[in-house]
């Protein structure tokens, strides 16, 4: 089982790299930029917003 993320945690994160809104997605355990098409992991409870860790959405 997943660590569940904190909503005050996620009410402050941001995309690193528009500074936009970001969309939990709980099953994938990830947060997803819809400007970017980015999907940054979440591991442990831990999201990882490094832009090298992130998934392209576009290629998914």
């Amino acid at each position: 089982m997943s660590a569940e993320l904190d909503p005050k945690l996620l009410e402050i994160l941001v995309c690193p790299i528009t500074k936009g809104p970001l969309t939990y997605d709980r099953n994938a355990q990830e947060l997803i930029s819809e400007q970017t098409k980015r999907a940054y992991p979440i591991r442990d409870g831990i999201p990882i917003m490094l832009v090298e860790e992130a998934r392209d959405l576009e290629g998914a």
